[in-house]
């Protein structure tokens, strides 16, 4: 089994799996180092108001969902769509401008998620 390293250690090639990340120390077709880890939740999908920061304007969060971040993107355009609004996606939560949550809850236990309505 031949392989190569580097001078500050890092495995770099293996003749088992081929070419290694430097970062995680996995093969390059496995590499986890450019995926944002997001904690996982509880599984329920939480729906609340909120306005701080926003001049007074409400905005809905969607918080929980679990999808990674491409397919959160796809989903949040579908429930923008469905509430006829704007809205965006930062760090694993959609923001939906307005008070959208009597739309938004039907919309996601329809999807078979436990749902919750917080806050205010």
């Amino acid at each position: 089994m031949g392989m190569k390293k580097r001078a500050e250690g890092g495995l770099v090639f293996s003749t088992e799996q081929g070419r290694m990340c430097p970062g995680c120390r996995n093969p390059v077709s496995d590499c986890t180092c450019g995926q944002p880890e997001r904690p996982q939740g509880d599984g329920v999908v939480r729906v609340s108001r909120e306005t701080k920061g926003r001049k007074g304007k409400g905005v809905t969060l969607v918080t929980g969902i679990p999808m990674d971040d491409k397919e959160l993107k796809a989903y949040a355009k579908v429930l923008k769509a469905k509430c006829g609004t704007g809205g965006t996606v930062k760090d694993g939560v959609v923001e939906i401008q307005g008070d959208q949550r009597d739309i938004l809850v039907p919309l996601l236990e329809a999807k078979g998620w436990t749902v919750k309505r917080a806050g205010g």
